[in-house]
């Protein structure tokens, strides 16, 4: 099965000084929990909401002047569209990352893959192990704090 089989198409973007609240937005109304960054053509990073509540909150004395730059991991993992489902498993285990860009053969964004496409589309089988790998520390946590 190929990455391109499984994916979400038409994936949005920002620019390294995008605003955190145009981000937060556009997140919203995309019913999404991260957004690439781009910059010059390349991609340069990766808001999460989780970056954004943990690197941009705790710190920020005005929100109004942080942006995607100030808040974005680095470096940025990404698979290929017509790469198999198991290649880009692979990098999310080992990135220990839960969404990817999907990039084609011109090196443009495409699509994003995330744990939860595989979870609906990819065979079970493929989808077991790479749940444990990328989110097992949070389920390991959150049993520890239900006890």
């Amino acid at each position: 099965m190929k990455v391109k089989d499984v994916m979400h198409g038409g994936a949005i973007w920002v620019s390294p000084n995008a605003s955190i609240s145009e981000v937060a937005r556009k997140m919203r109304d995309n019913d999404v929990g991260a957004i690439p960054v781009g910059d010059n053509d390349r991609l340069v990073g990766m808001v999460t909401d989780r970056d954004i509540t943990c690197r941009g909150l705790p710190d920020a004395r005005d929100l109004a002047w942080l942006t995607a730059s100030n808040v974005m991991s680095r470096p940025v993992f990404c698979c290929r569209a017509e790469d198999d489902v198991k290649v880009a498993i692979h990098i999310m285990e080992m990135k220990k990352v839960r969404r990817l860009p999907v990039i084609n053969e011109k090196k443009r964004m495409v699509g994003m893959l995330s744990l939860d496409d595989i979870a609906q589309k990819a065979p079970e089988v493929l989808s077991a192990g790479v749940f444990q790998a990328v989110a097992g520390h949070h389920l390991i946590r959150e049993e520890h704090d239900a006890s």
